[in-house]
């Protein structure tokens, strides 16, 4: 192993950004399927030796990854990756848990759009572990533009950045129909009134849910282009074909996937979700104007 060497797995926007962010203060490497002109960018065996790995790999593609791939050499991993498995209904730290012991993982949340983290603009993050030694350890590799902060609540980080994917392609919709800036308000507080209800029953703390995980991290995508989710959303309500959107879009939407996920696990367990609920039904081909009206009178 080579000791104190860290590595991101995944060269997405995301993955570069933090990639950008780690090597402000020290040699980070970098790697992904196909090769990148990237500093520092290695292959996936020289990734895997380094002590620190950053795993930003798209959730639907992480658990075949990590058999096909992951070998554990006692490596510190912190996830990057947002969402729900749509297949199982898996969160990701259940995915990971076969994998890698609990206190050897973190999962990284807060409001962080790539384009701004690439550019050194400010922001602050969260690393939630059940480990704080994590926390401490990773903490040190960010950048002073960067502020993180520990949390212990991995499944209510997990659920908040999930979850705030499905509401930016509520939140698009909402923007592409014209409703207004009063509609466009109410949908993202009852969003985080229902991401925060979903959360409960699987045990995640209320606190999450109006912190950078949750509010912070729905503000930002719920309301911006530069949101894949958000834009997804702006496509479905001009009509457009989701394989459309996601031909021109050109990169992963995880809400897409997830919709499905949460859709399924709160048929299971008999959660309201009324929002996620009509995102998916939109996904699979209602007419926007329809879930609108069935939203105002449920």
């Amino acid at each position: 192993m080579k000791e104190g060497a860290i590595a991101v797995i995944g060269a997405g926007k995301w993955g570069q950004a933090l990639h950008f962010a780690l090597s402000q203060k020290q040699e980070c490497y970098i790697t992904s399927r196909t090769k990148r002109e990237i500093k520092n960018f290695v292959d996936l065996d020289f990734a895997l030796s380094c002590e620190y790995l950053v795993i930003a790999i798209p959730t639907q593609e992480i658990r075949v990854w990590l058999e096909e791939n992951f070998k554990f050499n006692n490596q510190k991993i912190l996830v990057a990756s947002k969402g729900i498995e749509a297949s199982s209904g898996a969160f990701l730290n259940d995915i990971y848990s076969n994998f890698v012991p609990n206190e050897n993982i973190g999962f990284i949340s807060g409001p962080s759009f790539a384009t701004e983290v690439i550019k050194a603009l400010p922001c602050a993050l969260v690393i939630n572990s059940y480990s704080k030694n994590i926390y401490e350890e990773f903490s040190k590799f960010f950048p002073n533009f960067i502020k993180t902060y520990y949390s212990s609540d991995v499944i209510g980080a997990e659920i908040a950045g999930a979850y705030k994917n499905v509401l930016a392609i509520a939140s698009g919709i909402c923007e592409g129909l014209n409703l207004g800036k009063n509609a466009q308000a109410s949908l993202i507080a009852r969003g985080l009134v229902e991401m925060q209800r979903f959360g409960k029953y699987f045990g995640a703390k209320k606190m999450t849910f109006l912190g950078l995980s949750g509010a912070g991290d729905l503000f930002l995508t719920a309301n911006s282009t530069m949101s894949r989710n958000f834009r997804v959303g702006l496509g479905l309500a001009k009509n457009q074909t989701l394989d459309t959107i996601l031909k021109e879009l050109g990169e992963v939407a995880e809400g897409v996937k997830t919709a499905n996920a949460i859709d399924k696990l709160s048929k299971q367990y008999e959660i309201y979700t009324p929002i996620a609920k009509e995102v998916k039904l939109i996904l699979d081909g209602k007419n926007p104007q329809d879930s609108l009206k069935d939203l105002l009178k449920n």
